[in-house]
């Protein structure tokens, strides 16, 4: 099935990757954060400082859902637990080993895997940290093991700025990929969908997996959304459940049960316009960027993003890549004020509005070097009709936040919050003239309709 979408806003910046490889430069410190999961509400640290620890040994669990556990990316020793209010652990820092050590679980054959059973799969996602890479929705939270889902999504591309470009990135990945998808087909009754883009080549990895329903996705961001994709495939209605799991997931799935190890290794973009070199490095979940960064940094004064600039988060420079992460995005940082700038004339300035843009309209391809800036402060709520442009989705974007600010249950599930997650909001928060954190506010909603 191709779908062809209209909505949406490509935002064309600077820096993009170019498809070459990083040296190795292994990680030395690594941090495992807790606050990368929704819906974690209650973690417990099962490690403490100076113990050691293999790639695959359990660091914490959620109390509320014990079996999940969150393990270990690499080997070596514990060095810091980072706490924050009330004790509640943010970050388990972790001294790698110069050679990863392995917890040993069951591996298996091709046809090994077409013998295992539902749950034979689950004790062993579960037991190896290979789970939470396997996300619930509605909520956008770790899945349920003890639920079975309708189905299962899969997006092998990403249409967010500098996002890293999954044929190269899984290029010498198909067994891996494809014994992921044996393992996800005994989770669910139901079909395992794969998006890609409909400019895919004929020689992709993708194009070569057996065993899913493969759809083609063309237009602007957020096309490459799973969100977005699974409005136009198969909705997901009230009292439904739905997982999704992103390549990088159904390659460590592969991988566990292949080899029998957990290993968190996994090839990221490292991009943005105040990179000397932007290009891919092979990392580890949770990596220190420091390294990554070392000597390849136009100036020092700049906003270092674990993700893309929409929907990812600044951890500056010492700071470590979160466990969904595919890309590092550097650019520059946007702490001074413009008098007025908005209402001048530019060509360096990108701009969904055309009134604010105005110069940039009539230069499509521009790429643009875009700092952290917000260009003003939150203002009143105006409603200017861009939300529904940025939105491919049959809902109405505005009434839905107004419904979650209102804290109006029976209008947000009406209003279809249960097909949304951030990310689908992250371009109505770059275009809103009013500055609200919409993301924010999506994920308020979601939390009050899940702890209702």
């Amino acid at each position: 099935m191709k779908i062809k979408l209209r909505k949406g806003f490509d935002i064309k910046l600077a820096g993009k990757p170019q498809s070459k490889r990083l040296e190795n430069s292994p990680a030395k410190l690594v941090a495992f954060k807790p606050t990368d999961f929704f819906g974690i509400q209650r973690p417990k640290v099962v490690v403490n400082v100076g113990d050691t620890v293999q790639a695959g040994s359990p660091i914490f669990f959620d109390k509320k859902m014990p079996q999940v556990k969150f393990t270990s990316p690499v080997s070596g020793e514990v060095v810091e637990v980072v706490r924050g209010e009330k004790r509640v652990p943010l970050a388990i820092k972790i001294l790698a080993d110069a050679q990863t050590q392995y917890v040993q679980f069951p591996s298996f054959s091709a046809t090994g895997i077409a013998g295992l059973d539902r749950a034979t799969i689950v004790d062993n996602l579960l037991a190896s940290g290979v789970w939470p890479n396997i996300i619930e929705r509605p909520f956008g939270i770790v899945a349920d093991p003890t639920v079975e889902p309708r189905d299962i999504f899969i997006s092998a591309y990403d249409s967010a700025p500098l996002a890293p470009d999954y044929n190269f990135v899984f290029a010498q990945e198909l067994e891996n990929l494809q014994a992921g998808i044996q393992i996800l087909q005994k989770l669910t009754n139901g079909k395992i969908h794969l998006s890609i883009a409909t400019q895919t080549p004929a020689d992709s990895v993708f194009r070569k997996l057996t065993g899913v329903t493969l759809h083609e996705f063309s237009g602007p961001h957020p096309s490459g959304n799973v969100g977005v994709q699974i409005h136009h495939i198969a909705p997901i209605n009230k009292g439904e459940t739905i997982w999704t799991i992103n390549p990088y997931g159904v390659q460590q799935v592969g991988k566990l049960f292949l080899t029998g190890k957990y290993d968190a290794t996994k090839l990221i973009a490292l991009s943005g316009s105040e990179l000397k070199d932007p290009q891919y490095a092979q990392v580890v979940t949770g990596a220190s960027v420091e390294a990554l960064l070392a000597n390849n940094l136009k100036n020092d004064h700049v906003r270092v993003i674990s993700g893309n600039v929409l929907t990812g988060e600044s951890i500056g420079k010492d700071g470590f890549l979160g466990f969904h992460a595919t890309q590092v995005t550097v650019i520059p940082e946007g702490d001074y004020h413009e008098f007025l700038g908005w209402i001048l004339p530019t060509t360096k300035k990108l701009s969904f509005h055309n009134a604010f843009g105005l110069l940039s309209s009539i230069l499509p391809k521009k790429e643009y070097v875009l700092d952290s800036n917000l260009h003003g402060e939150e203002r009143a709520f105006v409603q200017t009709g861009v939300f529904e442009q940025l939105v491919p989705m049959d809902i109405y974007p505005i009434f839905l936040l107004k419904a979650i600010m209102a804290n109006d249950f029976e209008e947000m599930e009406a209003l279809g919050i249960y097909e949304v997650l951030e990310e689908d909001f992250a371009l109505c928060e770059f275009a809103d003239v009013s500055k609200m954190e919409v993301q924010a506010i999506i994920r308020e909603g979601l939390q009050a309709l899940q702890e209702a």
